[in-house]
């Protein structure tokens, strides 16, 4: 089983959730079941087959979560040292060369990636274009509307 990196906070994440299902979702819905079947006849009953159905997400949502803690190589940006290269947990600071705009972006496991947050997956062609360049460098992008140009302007690990 390959590792799959993931950042402090997004580990913290998965463990928060994880521990959310087991202690508050699954005890709920195990209360629903039990509810559902003190109004006897099962066959035609949609409260049970709903409860059946959500225990069902929520024990399988568990799984998926331990699975992924379990190969996760966790990784704290604030303790990278890259010599200023672009690496997965960096955060950039990027000036698209067409256009003149300014973004920021971190680059972050697929789990925890928000383009709204400004987190990019490591697997997105943005972050694949820029691992491995340096402040000044020039990152060619095939992104959906065409083909765009990034210069890197600062590489952060925070």
């Amino acid at each position: 089983m390959s590792t799959i990196p993931i950042t402090k906070r997004g580990a913290e994440k998965l463990k928060d959730e994880l521990h959310r299902l087991k202690t508050v979702e699954r005890h709920a819905v195990i209360q629903a079941i039990a509810e559902a079947r003190a109004q006897g006849d099962l066959s035609e009953n949609a409260e049970y087959d709903a409860a059946k159905d959500k225990q069902g997400f929520i024990e399988g949502r568990i799984l998926e979560i331990e699975g992924k803690l379990a190969a996760a190589q966790i990784i704290d940006p604030s303790t990278l040292d890259a010599g200023g290269r672009v690496v997965f947990g960096a955060t950039l600071d990027l000036e698209d060369e067409d256009t003149g705009a300014k973004v920021t972006y971190q680059i972050v496991g697929d789990d925890e990636a928000d383009l709204k947050l400004g987190l990019i997956s490591i697997s997105s062609p943005i972050a694949r274009a820029l691992i491995g360049k340096v402040e000044g460098d020039v990152a060619e992008v095939r992104a959906p509307g065409g083909l765009r140009h990034y210069e890197v302007v600062t590489v952060r690990y925070l």
